[in-house]
C-alpha cells in the first residue's frame, strides 16, 4: 500500500509510523485512519515492536474537523465503528509491543490513540487533552475504557469534564502513561526503548500484552489459569532455553522472539 498520510519505516525488527500531516497537526481524516490500519496490521506481521509518532510540533489534535465539515452531515457512529475501531483493534490485538512516542500535544482521539498503545512515553512539553466536550461530544477512541482503569474514575471523570490539559508530567504521575522524558531527551530515548523492545522476546511480550489486558475482566481463577498455561508456552520457545544460557554463563541473551 501507498501510504500519503502517514510513514511506515521498518528497520531490523523496529517497525516506526510516523503520522504524517504536520500542516494539520497530524489531525486524522478518513485516508489516514485506512492508512494506519494497514500499516498496525503490516508490522504486526514483519517487526518485532511497533513504535508511532507525529511528525512536526505535535502527536495527534484527534478528527480533522475541517474534513468532516467538506463532507457534508457525518454519521459519528458509523465513522467510529467503520474507521477507528480498525485501527484501535490492530493496535490492541498486536502481537508485537505497540508503543505511542508522544513528542507533542495528542488531543481528543489523538490522546485515546496514544492510549491504547502498550507503553506511553511523552515528551516533557506534550499534553494529553479530552477535547470532545468542547463541542457538544463524549471521548471515543476507547478513551472510555482506557482512562478509567489507567487514571482512576475521579480523575477520569474531571478530564472529561472539564476538557483541561494534562501534561505529560501529571500524565506519568498519576499513571496514565509508563514516562515522561525531557525534551531534549526524548528522541534518543524512546527510540533506545523500542530497540530493547526489537531485540527481546517477542513471543513473552505477546503473552504479557494478552495477560495485562485480559486481567481487567477475569477472575483471579481464570487469570492464573490462564497464566500456566501461558507460562507453559514461553517455556517451551527457544528464547527462555536461550535466556537461561545466557544467565547461567553470564552474558547478554541473544533472543531470536521464537
Amino acid at each position: 500500500m501507498d501510504y500519503e498520510t502517514i510513514r511506515l519505516d521498518i528497520d531490523n525488527g523496529l517497525a516506526l509510523m510516523t503520522l504524517n500531516r504536520p500542516e494539520k497537526m497530524n489531525a486524522l481524516n478518513t485516508q489516514m485512519r485506512a492508512e494506519m490500519a494497514h500499516a498496525v496490521r503490516h508490522a504486526d506481521e514483519v517487526a518485532r515492536v511497533l513504535a508511532i509518532t507525529g511528525e512536526g510540533r505535535a502527536f495527534c489534535t484527534g478528527q480533522d474537523l475541517g474534513d468532516r465539515a467538506s463532507a457534508g452531515e457525518v454519521d459519528l457512529e458509523r465513522t467510529l465503528r467503520d474507521e477507528y475501531e480498525p485501527v484501535l483493534r490492530a493496535i490492541t490485538g498486536a502481537g508485537i509491543p505497540v508503543i505511542a512516542a508522544v513528542n507533542g500535544p495528542a488531543a481528543g482521539a489523538g490522546a485515546n490513540l496514544a492510549l491504547a498503545a502498550d507503553v506511553v512515553i511523552a515528551s516533557q512539553s506534550a499534553y494529553f487533552l479530552q477535547a470532545f466536550s468542547r463541542i457538544g461530544l463524549i471521548p471515543d477512541a476507547g478513551g472510555t475504557y482506557t482512562m478509567p482503569r489507567a487514571m482512576g474514575l475521579a480523575k477520569a471523570m474531571g478530564a472529561a469534564l472539564f476538557a483541561e490539559k494534562i501534561s505529560a508530567d501529571e500524565a506519568s504521575a498519576m499513571g496514565l502513561i509508563w514516562e515522561s522524558v525531557p525534551d531534549d531527551d526524548f528522541d534518543s530515548h524512546w527510540r533506545a526503548r523500542a530497540r530493547q523492545l526489537a531485540e527481546g522476546p517477542t513471543l513473552s511480550y505477546k503473552s504479557i500484552k494478552r495477560l495485562m489486558r485480559a486481567s481487567l475482566g477475569n477472575s483471579f481463577d481464570d487469570q492464573i489459569a490462564l497464566e500456566a498455561r501461558m507460562q507453559g508456552q514461553c517455556g517451551r520457545s527457544r528464547d527462555f532455553r536461550e535466556g537461561v544460557m545466557a544467565f547461567l554463563e553470564k552474558r547478554a541473551p541473544k533472543f531470536e522472539g521464537r
